[in-house]
């Protein structure tokens, strides 16, 4: 079972390539959380697969994925990996989550990055599309050997990047970007929005509802999909995303 959360379809496009390579059930962590009860209950043999597929959030895991797994309840005792997909490294983040995992009794067995386009327009641009091409045509590869690992269920393999100065990104980068870089204020829609919903459907928190132009609730995950998948490039971010590129991963076009 490969568990994912994505927002522009980087993550989709790894969790995809190792369900299919392993001949595992693809779950949304998203569609997961809407489901009733405080307890997600799954069962597992000896030599399953439990898998977590994520974009790095700040150097870190996403609130969204963080929230599904202070709620998991897992029987047996399955083969656990991670695949974290970011633009350049992941900072803590495995670390965050082989320690949030062993307060449920579990732990990582390997962990991998995968280095994806940039789609965090709010603080950087796009990639340029020659690099953009590279970054696609380099996680190909590194997902055939993560599929490798994963079939034979090598254990021990923490094939991650965290970068420099991991520390501070995770542990005080982080925490300010959940505390004050998630707000839903500078969210706005031009006049160029039709009014198509493709924003209120995908918004994995759902806090996005349509009347005349869209409305954001409060509560925000940061994925910014909204953004990128308008297809007339009628959401903003204050002034920051106005002047900025928009990204997709191909296969989720």
């Amino acid at each position: 079972m490969i568990f994912y959360f994505s927002g522009t379809g980087n993550s989709l496009f790894a969790a995809r390539q190792i369900a299919e390579a392993q001949n595992e059930q693809l779950v949304s962590i998203a569609e997961e959380l809407q489901k009733e009860g405080s307890v997600l209950e799954y069962e597992f043999g000896g030599n399953d697969l439990l898998g977590f597929v994520f974009p790095v959030y700040a150097w870190a895991l996403p609130e969204i994925v963080l929230d599904f797994i202070s709620r998991i309840k897992i029987r047996g005792k399955p083969y656990i990996f991670s695949v974290s997909t970011c633009g350049d490294d992941e900072g803590n983040t495995t670390r965050i989550l082989q320690k949030e995992l062993n307060r449920k009794g579990l732990s990582v067995d390997s962990a991998f990055t995968v280095i994806m386009p940039n789609n965090y327009i709010i603080g950087f641009d796009v990639d340029e599309k020659e690099l953009e091409s590279e970054k696609l045509e380099n996680a190909k590869k590194k997902l055939d050997s993560i599929n490798s690992a994963v079939s034979k269920r090598q254990k021990g393999v923490f094939d991650i990047i965290p970068g420099r100065f991991s520390g501070i990104k995770s542990g005080i980068i982080n925490p300010l970007f959940n505390r004050f870089g998630r707000s839903t204020k500078p969210f706005y829609a031009t006049d160029e929005c039709t009014r198509c919903k493709i924003c209120e459907k995908i918004c994995p928190v759902h806090t996005i509802k349509v009347k005349e132009k869209p409305v954001w609730g409060k509560q925000c995950t940061q994925c910014l999909a909204c953004i990128h998948r308008c297809p007339v490039r009628a959401i903003q971010y204050g002034k920051m995303t106005v002047k900025k590129g928009r990204y997709v991963h191909p296969d989720t076009r």
